[in-house]
This record gives structure tokens, C-alpha cells and sequence, in this order.
């Protein structure tokens, strides 16, 4: 098992207060958000960006400059699309209100939501963020196995929820872990010898047997089917099988987090998992789902749900209300006719690619790993893919910021660029963003 990272309550790619070129207009709007919001928010980039507007892949400060978002994946169809907008308008002037009264809409979209799952996953329970249905997840998983052990991967994201921060090492050291908590090695090529399913599995089964060494009886492994906040594991499919079958031999469930991955995000399918080959006991969905508005949920196999369906009752007074109900729709609307599908897979491929081309003319970039739109690209020191370069990567996303394109760096030596663009993305945006990556690295 892997030792926890050492983040000291900082993200990669922070700002510092009283440092970064900021107009005296922003450096007030720094002062009056430190004084009425505290001091735990962070802002992203040495200098942050001040955003008034968002129409599809493009972002617009105060100046009225645009900035390419290739970063954010929550509004996975674009920023302001105005479809999602509409139907989410036209809702919430009818009717908005909770699921303990009848109504078309939830149901409608339930059935339709249900339907891109394979048949055994035919339950539906709605939260507001993935936070919360990783946390409603959690429970579920402990009443089924009547277990408390939970494994993750080492610098693993699942939420903010008190249970779900303590199961998030990515959150760093000053977030406690549960004390039933495993963690293991993310399924990186590079640190892990041999067969990477073998390899991770073998420390899934390493988890499992100190927890029944000390009394703890295993509930489950949830992983992240992209591994985004471990550095992006993509490859090769089918890895993810081994592990899933030593938790379920252990008597746990697999959680499969699709909150990033999930949506048509890897190109070949909707979900993350489906490259994989998997069925996941539950599948946890968030961000992308309504494009911004908060909506989430937990998808599960009937029989998993039973022991809790029967003890507690389950309500949530925005999950899954109306026009959470008729904005998510929407949002599948748009991936269905727009073809978004088929053009994370094209665009994604073509993004991969270029990384590719640049990575053969700059040896800071290094192993690059992707699937769809979900892409983590090294930064390392003189070539070696095993030398991560923190400071770099830094350093590289400010100069992309500075050239107006948005982007973030992730991992637990936080060098690995993360890019993650709205699903809308175009060739040419994929042509524009590698023209100024590739400037960047040259600098």
C-alpha cells in the first residue's frame, strides 16, 4: 500500500494572495471574497482570471477577452448552451418542486438515463452533487455488506462530504482519513511493474487483507474509471477486472465514479466503465450531468439498494426535482443530436496526437495518456518520463493562461496536465490549443 501525499491544504496551480499581476479592480474583488467567504477557497493560476460570460468552449473576462476552456468539463456541452438553457428556463417557470410528489418529468428522464446502462443497473437515486451521491453510495455499500472498509487510490478525489473527504487523499494531509480506509497505488505504467492489472490488483488484494487482519469486515473499491486526479490511467482496457474481482471475492461492491469520466467524456461509450468490460455494482454520476445546474446520482443494481430501501428512507429536496429533471434531459438531448459522441473520440484522437507530435519536439513533455477527451500529459525533467517536474507544469499553465487558454495540472507530484474540454471542442480548437501549448513549452 501506498503512503498518503504530503499536500499541505494547497492545490497545484494556487494563487497566492498579494502575489500575481492583478489590476487594482481584481485585487478588491480578491480582498472582498477573502473577507466575506474565509479563508479555505482557493482561486486557480498565479494571476486569477475575472469571468462575466461563457458561450461554448470560449470564456470572457471583464475586458471582454476570450480564454479557451479546455479544462472544464462540467459544462460538458458547452458553456450556456442554449438548449439546456431553455429547457431549464422553461421549467422552472412551471413548476419546481422535490420527488415525493408524482411528476412525469423525474421519471421520464429516470427511464431514459436507465436505458444507456446495461439492463442490470435499473435503479435510479438522485442527489444535487456527486459529493453527495458518492456519499449516499457509501451507505448503500455499508448496509448491503454490512462492511465498513473502503478502498481508494492514493491520490484519489470522491467529494467534499465529511465521509467522502475522508476517503479523498487528493484533498491533502490536513483532511483526515477514515480509519477503515485503504489506500493503493494509482494503476500507474510507469511505478508499477508487470502486468498493470495484476499489479493493481494485487495491491487491492494487499488493502483487503490488512483490513481483515485488523477486524475491518471490506464494503468496497471506488475508483474514479479515469483515474483523473491521479495523473489519468486510461489504458491498457480492461485493467480495472482484476481488482474488481478480488473486492467482490472479499464480499465488497465496486463503485464506479463517473462523475468526470462519465457522459460520452472517453469517446467510445458513455461510460468509463464500459472500457473496461465491467458491471459495477453502483455507478455514481455528477458534473457533466446537467451541464452546470446541480444535479446527480447513483445508479446501482436493484439488489444492492434492497437492505438499505428497506431500513431508511431516502429524501432529497432538490435531487431530482423538475428542473433538475428536465435540464439533464436536455443535456442528453445535445450529446444525442449533436453527435458529441463520436466527437469526443475524433477530436480526442486528433488532441492525442498533437500531444504526441509536440512531445517528439519537447522532452519536458513526456508520456501522454488519454481516452476521448480526457487527456494527462506528463511534465517531466531531461526526458525522463520518471523525473516530474512540478514546477514546470506550473509554469506552463500560467504561460497558457497568460495566452488565454485555461487549463489545470493534476497527479500526486502534480505535474501531469489536465485537459478536459467541453465535449463541444472542435478540431480547430484542438489545432489552436496545441499551437499554444507548444509555444508555451518552447518559452
Amino acid at each position: 500500500m501506498s503512503d498518503r501525499p504530503a499536500l499541505p491544504g494547497q492545490m497545484p496551480n494556487a494563487f497566492v494572495p498579494g502575489q500575481g499581476n492583478l489590476s487594482a479592480e481584481d485585487q478588491a474583488l480578491v480582498a472582498r471574497r477573502q473577507a466575506a467567504m474565509g479563508p479555505a477557497y482557493r482561486l486557480f493560476y498565479e494571476t486569477p482570471v475575472h469571468l462575466v460570460r461563457g458561450e461554448g468552449v470560449w470564456l470572457y473576462d471583464a475586458e471582454g477577452q476570450a480564454y479557451l476552456d479546455t479544462y472544464n468539463n462540467v459544462a460538458s456541452v458547452g458553456h450556456c448552451h442554449p438548449r439546456v438553457v431553455a429547457a431549464m428556463a422553461r421549467q422552472a417557470a412551471v413548476f419546481a418542486s422535490h420527488t415525493r410528489y408524482l411528476h412525469e418529468g423525474i421519471l421520464a428522464y429516470s427511464e431514459r438515463l436507465l436505458g444507456l446502462f446495461p439492463p442490470a443497473l435499473s435503479h435510479v437515486m438522485f442527489t444535487c452533487t456527486g459529493s453527495e451521491a458518492n456519499d449516499l453510495a457509501l451507505r448503500i455499500a455499508e448496509a448491503h455488506t454490512g462492511g465498513t472498509g473502503i478502498i481508494v487510490t492514493e491520490n484519489a478525489y470522491h467529494g467534499v462530504t465529511r465521509a467522502i473527504a475522508a476517503m479523498s487523499p487528493s484533498l491533502g494531509a490536513g483532511v483526515a482519513l477514515g480509519g477503515a480506509l485503504r489506500v493503493v497505488p494509482a494503476p500507474d505504467p510507469l511505478r508499477l511493474e508487470g502486468d498493470l492489472g495484476q499489479a493493481f490488483a494485487g495491491h487491492v488484494q494487499a488493502a483487503i487483507d490488512d483490513m481483515v487482519a485488523k477486524g475491518i469486515k471490506p464494503a468496497a473499491l471506488i475508483v474514479d474509471t479515469i483515474f483523473s486526479s491521479d495523473g489519468v490511467f486510461a489504458d491498457p482496457k480492461g485493467f480495472l477486472a482484476p481488482a474488481v474481482a478480488e473486492i467482490r471475492e472479499a464480499g465488497g461492491l465496486f463503485i464506479a465514479d463517473e462523475v468526470q469520466p462519465g457522459f460520452g467524456r472517453t469517446g467510445e461509450a458513455m461510460w468509463g466503465f464500459e472500457r473496461h468490460g465491467l458491471l459495477p455494482d453502483m455507478v455514481t454520476l455528477g458534473k457533466p450531468m446537467g451541464n452546470g445546474y446541480p444535479v446527480a446520482a447513483v445508479v446501482m443494481r436493484p439488489d444492492v439498494v434492497a437492505e438499505f430501501g428497506a431500513r431508511a428512507r431516502y429524501f432529497n429536496t432538490f435531487g431530482g426535482n423538475a428542473v433538475a429533471a428536465a435540464t439533464a434531459n436536455a443535456v442528453l438531448d445535445v450529446i444525442e443530436d449533436e453527435g458529441l459522441l463520436e466527437n469526443s473520440r475524433v477530436v480526442g484522437a486528433r488532441l492525442r496526437q498533437g500531444l504526441e507530435e509536440l512531445a517528439r519536439r519537447h522532452e519536458s513533455l513526456g508520456p501522454i495518456r488519454s481516452a476521448g477527451l480526457f487527456v494527462g500529459a506528463e511534465i517531466v525533467a531531461g526526458g525522463d518520463p520518471l523525473a516530474a517536474d512540478a514546477g514546470f507544469a506550473a509554469r506552463v499553465v500560467n504561460r497558457l493562461r497568460e495566452a488565454r487558454v485555461l487549463i489545470s495540472a493534476t497527479g500526486p507530484r502534480a505535474n501531469v496536465l489536465k485537459i478536459r474540454p467541453p465535449l463541444v471542442f472542435s478540431a480547430e480548437n484542438a489545432e489552436l490549443f496545441l499551437d499554444r501549448l507548444d509555444t508555451a513549452l518552447a518559452r
